[in-house]
């Protein structure tokens, strides 16, 4: 169980929500309390589809959400042989091993006993976290992303902790946050995202990015901020183990006082609560005390969209968001940060001013447009970004050169495979027409490369468009109108949740 509640600094909780909407799409991920049952038992599930838990993580959970301005001081307790079990069983087992070299199956033949070890060294502060490999994967945009790849049971205790805090932070974080949490997804903050600019009174968006956020987290910052709710020493020092793990670059290491390695499987939580005091609480106190008109909050991890019903709001909230990053260390990106005139009205009204078409933004893989309905009305129309299309296409030729003389059946089950899963994520409506480009031009790839198999090989257009039926399937709409899946999701439906 959990012991040693003390009451934290009451100024830096969570106090009353914005409004009754940011604390509906909280709730959406917040389980209800159960009854009472075995303590005994070493699992607990109390719904279908949802994980099994054990009796103490649930404790955590019920006392997270009951007692918000307490905090933990005995946590580390929780990490048990169990947890790290199942930790393990989650990872990846084609995952690149890091500075250990040590791969899922390489561990997998003593686990008990590697597990066991683990587990003692975790209790007894004899753990010590291994530097974070860095490798660099290219970016649509020509340029290069870092990621740290984990040494294996870093991976495994980083897992089993974040699953542990996570309990803890679930109860605090506000409905706006959609980017690495339980239960929810892209297409939820997507629909959160369409719903509010449909049905609010929407005319501005700030299109707000942070410059490296991931680099440029303050550690101090973050273990402050994690003091609110954590008074557990050893699970504090074991994080700060993680961090001044350092990277290990071309064989050279170092260690900085700023940023969290992309790629730690407990990065993503960390980020969140870092922004979650940083931005969140922050931002649904603006909305309450300082806005004049309607403002809707969507966050996805570091991408921001917030939408104004006036200019001057927004102006103003853009000038103070600044400030505010700034002062943690964090800097908005002065190209991609855009203020934009956009929704129901943007098109007529710029009309008027003799001015274009309303801009366009970008978020979560798709390009967001003011359209009309084929009778007149206006219609928030998705498309996916035209960069990200030529991307996965550049990556699917490339793919298909490297395995140009294997046989047409393998070739057209995997390029099969590859469409369901671009259709399972882009098919929204209003993108079918991308889609289907998305198709013809796999299918014109799949072209080039037949033909060049052999100097006798030819394919014309007829025969490669019988090929195309037999193998790659047709686009279609997979995913519902963001109303009616938020309407779902959301038993009270509010606009601005």
């Amino acid at each position: 169980m959990m012991h040693g509640l003390e009451k934290s600094d009451p100024a830096v909780v969570a106090g009353k929500s914005a409004n009754k909407a940011v604390r509906a799409a909280a709730e959406r991920v917040e389980p209800r309390a159960g009854t009472k049952g075995n303590a005994s038992q070493s699992r607990t599930c109390r719904t279908q589809g949802r994980e099994s838990v054990s009796p103490g993580r649930d404790r955590v959970r019920q006392a997270a959400r009951h007692r918000k301005k307490e905090r933990f001081t005995a946590l580390l307790h929780h990490v048990t042989v169990d947890s790290l079990k199942d930790a393990f069983l989650a990872l990846s087992r084609q995952a690149a091993s890091g500075v250990d070299g040590l791969s899922w199956q390489d561990y997998e033949v003593n686990l008990e006993g590697n597990l066991q070890d683990l587990h003692q060294r975790v209790q007894d502060g004899s753990y010590r976290a291994l530097p974070v490999r860095r490798r660099f994967i290219p970016k649509p945009d020509g340029t290069q992303r870092p990621l740290g790849i984990t040494a294996l049971e870093d991976k495994i205790v980083q897992r089993a902790v974040a699953a542990l805090l996570g309990e803890i932070y679930e109860a605090d974080f506000l409905g706006f946050s959609y980017g690495f949490r339980p239960g929810r997804g892209q297409h939820d903050a997507l629909d959160a995202l369409c719903v509010g600019i449909t049905a609010a009174r929407v005319n501005w968006i700030l299109d707000a990015d942070i410059r490296s956020f991931f680099d440029r987290i303050d550690q101090r910052w973050l273990i402050r901020f994690l003091e609110h709710r954590i008074g557990d020493t050893r699970m504090l020092r074991l994080i700060r183990k993680w961090l001044r793990a350092g990277i290990l670059d071309d064989g050279v290491w170092s260690v900085t006082a700023t940023g969290t390695p992309q790629g730690a499987v407990v990065s993503p939580l960390l980020a969140n609560v870092y922004l979650h005091y940083v931005f969140d609480l922050w931002a649904e106190q603006w909305r309450r005390r300082e806005t004049r008109g309607k403002m809707i909050l969507v966050r996805y991890a570091d991408d921001l969209i917030v939408g104004f019903e006036h200019e001057a709001d927004a102006r103003r909230f853009l000038d103070a968001m600044r400030g505010r990053l700034e002062s943690f260390g964090l800097e908005l990106h002065g190209e991609k940060t855009r203020l934009l005139e956009f929704g129901r009205f943007a098109a007529e009204r710029r009309q008027q001013r003799g001015q274009g078409r309303p801009e366009t933004f970008r978020f979560l893989g798709f390009t967001f447009i003011c359209g009309r309905k084929r009778r007149g009305g206006f219609q928030l129309q998705r498309r996916t970004r035209a960069d990200r299309m030529r991307a996965k296409l550049k990556a699917i030729k490339a793919e298909l050169r490297r395995h140009m003389h294997a046989p047409l059946p393998e070739q057209g089950r995997w390029l099969a495979r590859v469409l369901r899963g671009y259709y399972a994520y882009h098919a929204v409506p209003t993108n079918l027409r991308a889609l289907a480009t998305f198709r013809y031009r796999v299918t014109e790839a799949w072209k080039r490369v037949l033909g060049r198999r052999s100097q006798k090989s030819r394919v014309n257009w007829q025969r490669m468009t019988q090929i195309a039926e037999d193998w790659l399937p047709h686009p279609r709409i997979v995913h519902p109108w963001p109303d009616q899946r938020f309407a779902v999701k959301h038993p009270r439906w509010e606009p601005n949740a």
